[in-house]
Protein backbone atom coordinates (compact mmCIF):
# COMPACT_ATOMS: atom_id res chain seq x y z
CA UNK A 1 0.00 0.00 0.00
CA UNK A 2 0.98 3.38 -0.44
CA UNK A 3 2.56 5.19 2.63
CA UNK A 4 -0.23 7.87 4.02
CA UNK A 5 1.80 10.69 2.90
CA UNK A 6 1.97 9.25 -0.79
CA UNK A 7 -1.27 7.88 -0.72
CA UNK A 8 -3.98 9.15 1.92
CA UNK A 9 -1.68 12.21 2.62
CA UNK A 10 -3.25 14.79 0.06
CA UNK A 11 -6.80 13.47 1.55
CA UNK A 12 -6.21 15.11 4.79
CA UNK A 13 -7.31 18.67 3.70
CA UNK A 14 -10.45 17.30 2.26
CA UNK A 15 -12.93 19.88 0.73
CA UNK A 16 -15.95 20.95 2.27
CA UNK A 17 -19.31 19.38 0.25
CA UNK A 18 -22.40 21.31 1.16
CA UNK A 19 -24.26 17.82 0.84
CA UNK A 20 -23.79 13.99 -0.83
CA UNK A 21 -25.04 13.90 -4.13
CA UNK A 22 -28.24 11.56 -4.51
CA UNK A 23 -26.35 8.67 -5.26
CA UNK A 24 -22.87 8.35 -2.55
CA UNK A 25 -21.36 6.17 -5.20
CA UNK A 26 -20.93 8.72 -7.37
CA UNK A 27 -18.72 10.85 -5.17
CA UNK A 28 -14.73 11.15 -5.39
CA UNK A 29 -13.11 10.09 -2.70
CA UNK A 30 -12.12 13.25 -1.03
CA UNK A 31 -15.86 14.41 -1.48
CA UNK A 32 -16.55 11.42 0.86
CA UNK A 33 -13.72 11.69 3.03
CA UNK A 34 -14.99 15.36 4.40
CA UNK A 35 -18.54 14.38 3.68
CA UNK A 36 -17.94 11.35 6.48
CA UNK A 37 -15.70 13.81 9.00
CA UNK A 38 -18.90 16.23 9.00
CA UNK A 39 -20.98 13.56 9.68
CA UNK A 40 -23.62 14.47 6.21
CA UNK A 41 -22.64 11.07 5.29
CA UNK A 42 -21.96 7.42 7.29
CA UNK A 43 -19.53 4.64 6.40
CA UNK A 44 -22.52 2.41 6.11
CA UNK A 45 -24.44 4.65 3.66
CA UNK A 46 -20.89 5.14 1.28
CA UNK A 47 -20.56 1.21 1.45
CA UNK A 48 -24.48 0.21 1.13
CA UNK A 49 -24.16 2.43 -2.28
CA UNK A 50 -21.10 1.41 -3.62
CA UNK A 51 -22.34 -2.66 -3.10
CA UNK A 52 -25.49 -1.51 -4.96
CA UNK A 53 -23.82 -0.32 -7.82
CA UNK A 54 -22.10 -3.38 -7.98
CA UNK A 55 -25.23 -5.38 -7.35
CA UNK A 56 -26.48 -3.34 -10.95
CA UNK A 57 -23.57 -3.15 -12.63
CA UNK A 58 -21.26 -6.28 -11.77
CA UNK A 59 -23.49 -8.74 -13.71
CA UNK A 60 -22.59 -6.83 -17.23
CA UNK A 61 -18.97 -5.98 -16.42
CA UNK A 62 -17.58 -8.96 -14.57
CA UNK A 63 -15.52 -6.46 -12.93
CA UNK A 64 -15.61 -8.40 -9.04
CA UNK A 65 -14.80 -12.13 -8.47
CA UNK A 66 -16.07 -11.98 -5.15
CA UNK A 67 -18.32 -9.62 -3.52
CA UNK A 68 -17.62 -9.22 0.07
CA UNK A 69 -21.44 -7.48 0.98
CA UNK A 70 -21.99 -8.73 4.59
CA UNK A 71 -18.72 -7.99 5.78
CA UNK A 72 -17.96 -4.67 4.28
CA UNK A 73 -21.06 -3.77 5.69
CA UNK A 74 -20.64 -4.91 9.07
CA UNK A 75 -17.07 -3.60 9.03
CA UNK A 76 -18.99 0.01 8.30
CA UNK A 77 -21.07 -0.61 11.34
CA UNK A 78 -18.85 -1.20 13.42
CA UNK A 79 -16.32 2.00 12.60
CA UNK A 80 -16.18 4.82 15.39
CA UNK A 81 -17.09 8.27 14.56
CA UNK A 82 -14.37 9.42 16.58
CA UNK A 83 -11.22 7.74 14.30
CA UNK A 84 -12.74 9.47 11.21
CA UNK A 85 -9.92 12.08 11.84
CA UNK A 86 -7.44 9.92 12.86
CA UNK A 87 -7.86 7.27 10.28
CA UNK A 88 -6.89 8.55 6.76
CA UNK A 89 -9.41 6.13 4.68
CA UNK A 90 -12.15 6.00 7.39
CA UNK A 91 -15.24 4.97 5.96
CA UNK A 92 -14.14 4.72 2.29
CA UNK A 93 -14.85 1.96 0.24
CA UNK A 94 -11.89 -0.11 -1.64
CA UNK A 95 -11.77 -3.08 -3.89
CA UNK A 96 -8.65 -5.49 -3.82
CA UNK A 97 -7.00 -6.95 -6.93
CA UNK A 98 -7.82 -10.62 -6.26
CA UNK A 99 -4.25 -11.35 -6.14
CA UNK A 100 -3.97 -9.54 -2.49
CA UNK A 101 -4.58 -12.42 0.39
CA UNK A 102 -7.22 -11.72 2.81
CA UNK A 103 -7.84 -14.08 5.41
CA UNK A 104 -10.77 -15.75 5.59
CA UNK A 105 -11.61 -14.88 1.64
CA UNK A 106 -10.94 -16.38 -1.13
CA UNK A 107 -7.83 -15.12 -3.49
CA UNK A 108 -7.81 -16.40 -6.59
CA UNK A 109 -5.52 -14.69 -8.92
CA UNK A 110 -8.19 -15.58 -11.37
CA UNK A 111 -6.73 -18.94 -12.10
CA UNK A 112 -8.48 -22.36 -11.82
CA UNK A 113 -5.39 -23.57 -9.94
CA UNK A 114 -6.48 -21.23 -7.17
CA UNK A 115 -10.42 -21.42 -7.57
CA UNK A 116 -10.46 -22.64 -4.43
CA UNK A 117 -7.88 -21.08 -2.12
CA UNK A 118 -8.47 -19.33 1.39
CA UNK A 119 -5.40 -17.34 2.84
CA UNK A 120 -5.69 -17.86 6.89
CA UNK A 121 -3.43 -13.92 6.84
CA UNK A 122 -4.10 -10.73 5.02
CA UNK A 123 -1.32 -8.98 2.92
CA UNK A 124 0.74 -6.11 4.78
CA UNK A 125 -1.08 -3.68 2.14
CA UNK A 126 -4.27 -5.00 3.13
CA UNK A 127 -3.49 -4.70 6.51
CA UNK A 128 -2.04 -1.04 6.54
CA UNK A 129 -5.69 -0.29 4.55
CA UNK A 130 -7.68 -2.18 7.65
CA UNK A 131 -5.82 0.28 9.87
CA UNK A 132 -6.58 3.23 7.67
CA UNK A 133 -10.27 2.66 8.24
CA UNK A 134 -10.81 1.27 4.81
CA UNK A 135 -13.79 -0.83 4.22
CA UNK A 136 -13.16 -3.90 1.29
CA UNK A 137 -15.78 -4.45 -0.70
CA UNK A 138 -14.92 -6.81 -2.97
CA UNK A 139 -11.64 -8.99 -5.00
CA UNK A 140 -11.70 -7.82 -8.62
CA UNK A 141 -11.33 -9.37 -11.58
CA UNK A 142 -7.77 -9.53 -13.59
CA UNK A 143 -5.81 -11.41 -15.80
CA UNK A 144 -4.37 -15.14 -14.51
CA UNK A 145 -1.57 -14.20 -12.29
CA UNK A 146 -1.29 -10.82 -13.79
CA UNK A 147 -0.22 -12.28 -16.98
CA UNK A 148 -1.78 -10.26 -19.81
CA UNK A 149 -2.94 -6.42 -20.81
CA UNK A 150 -6.93 -7.16 -21.47
CA UNK A 151 -8.05 -8.95 -18.40
CA UNK A 152 -9.68 -11.35 -21.19
CA UNK A 153 -7.80 -14.44 -19.54
CA UNK A 154 -9.35 -14.62 -16.19
CA UNK A 155 -10.98 -17.84 -15.15
CA UNK A 156 -14.00 -16.67 -14.25
CA UNK A 157 -14.64 -14.93 -17.72
CA UNK A 158 -13.36 -11.78 -19.37
CA UNK A 159 -13.95 -8.16 -17.48
CA UNK A 160 -15.64 -5.45 -19.97
CA UNK A 161 -14.73 -1.73 -20.24
CA UNK A 162 -17.69 0.56 -18.76
CA UNK A 163 -17.60 2.57 -21.01
CA UNK A 164 -18.64 -0.04 -24.23
CA UNK A 165 -18.62 -3.29 -22.79
CA UNK A 166 -17.26 -4.53 -25.72
CA UNK A 167 -13.73 -2.93 -25.44
CA UNK A 168 -11.06 -3.96 -23.78
CA UNK A 169 -10.37 -2.11 -19.83
CA UNK A 170 -6.77 -3.01 -20.11
CA UNK A 171 -4.79 -5.06 -17.88
CA UNK A 172 -3.77 -6.95 -15.92
CA UNK A 173 -5.37 -4.94 -12.95
CA UNK A 174 -9.03 -4.15 -15.27
CA UNK A 175 -11.22 -5.13 -12.42
CA UNK A 176 -10.16 -2.62 -10.07
CA UNK A 177 -9.74 0.18 -12.73
CA UNK A 178 -13.49 -0.95 -13.72
CA UNK A 179 -14.68 -0.80 -10.04
CA UNK A 180 -13.41 2.76 -9.97
CA UNK A 181 -15.24 4.07 -12.94
CA UNK A 182 -18.31 2.96 -12.53
CA UNK A 183 -19.02 3.43 -8.44
CA UNK A 184 -18.00 0.04 -7.33
CA UNK A 185 -15.86 1.53 -5.15
CA UNK A 186 -13.98 5.12 -4.95
CA UNK A 187 -10.66 3.81 -4.59
CA UNK A 188 -8.83 -0.11 -5.72
CA UNK A 189 -5.47 -1.51 -5.36
CA UNK A 190 -3.70 -3.40 -8.32
CA UNK A 191 -0.24 -3.81 -9.20
CA UNK A 192 2.22 -3.03 -11.87
CA UNK A 193 4.58 -5.27 -13.56
CA UNK A 194 4.34 -4.14 -17.23
CA UNK A 195 1.31 -1.49 -17.06
CA UNK A 196 -1.40 -3.41 -15.10
CA UNK A 197 -2.00 -0.09 -13.81
CA UNK A 198 -1.43 1.86 -15.89
CA UNK A 199 -2.79 0.53 -18.61
CA UNK A 200 -6.51 -0.25 -16.99
CA UNK A 201 -6.60 3.63 -15.77
CA UNK A 202 -5.83 5.15 -19.40
CA UNK A 203 -8.20 2.78 -20.78
CA UNK A 204 -11.41 3.44 -18.39
CA UNK A 205 -10.37 7.08 -17.94
CA UNK A 206 -9.58 7.20 -14.19
CA UNK A 207 -6.20 7.57 -12.49
CA UNK A 208 -3.47 5.19 -11.59
CA UNK A 209 0.10 5.53 -10.15
CA UNK A 210 2.78 3.28 -10.13
CA UNK A 211 4.76 3.03 -6.88
CA UNK A 212 8.71 3.05 -6.58
CA UNK A 213 10.35 -0.40 -6.49
CA UNK A 214 10.17 -1.52 -3.31
CA UNK A 215 8.20 1.40 -1.91
CA UNK A 216 5.55 -1.14 -0.88
CA UNK A 217 5.54 -4.30 0.64
CA UNK A 218 4.68 -7.22 -1.77
CA UNK A 219 4.04 -9.66 1.28
CA UNK A 220 0.75 -11.91 0.77
CA UNK A 221 0.78 -10.74 -3.11
CA UNK A 222 0.98 -13.09 -5.63
CA UNK A 223 3.86 -12.47 -7.80
CA UNK A 224 4.55 -11.97 -11.17
CA UNK A 225 8.04 -10.96 -11.42
CA UNK A 226 10.02 -10.67 -7.91
CA UNK A 227 12.08 -7.69 -9.55
CA UNK A 228 9.37 -5.54 -11.12
CA UNK A 229 6.17 -6.03 -9.25
CA UNK A 230 4.55 -3.14 -7.60
CA UNK A 231 1.72 -3.28 -5.66
CA UNK A 232 -1.21 -0.62 -4.73
CA UNK A 233 -1.24 2.39 -7.43
CA UNK A 234 -4.92 1.49 -8.64
CA UNK A 235 -5.20 3.22 -7.01
CA UNK A 236 -5.11 6.19 -4.97
CA UNK A 237 -7.88 6.92 -7.81
CA UNK A 238 -10.07 9.74 -8.76
CA UNK A 239 -12.64 8.87 -10.80
CA UNK A 240 -14.21 11.22 -13.58
CA UNK A 241 -17.03 13.68 -12.45
CA UNK A 242 -19.43 11.21 -14.89
CA UNK A 243 -19.62 7.85 -14.74
CA UNK A 244 -20.67 4.67 -16.94
CA UNK A 245 -24.71 3.47 -15.84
Amino acid sequence: MLSRRSFAGGLAVAPLVAAPPADPADLAISEAIALVRQRKLTPYELTEACLKRIEKLNPRLNAMITVLGDQALARAKSLRRSSAVEQPLHGVPIALKDLFDMAGVRTTAASGQWRDRVPSSDATVVQRLQAAGSILVGKANMDEFAYNFTSETSVFGAAHNPWNPECSPGGSSGGSAIAVASGMALAALGSDTGGSIRLPAAFCGITGFKPTYGRIPTDGVAPLAWSLDRPAGNKGVTPCRSRPR
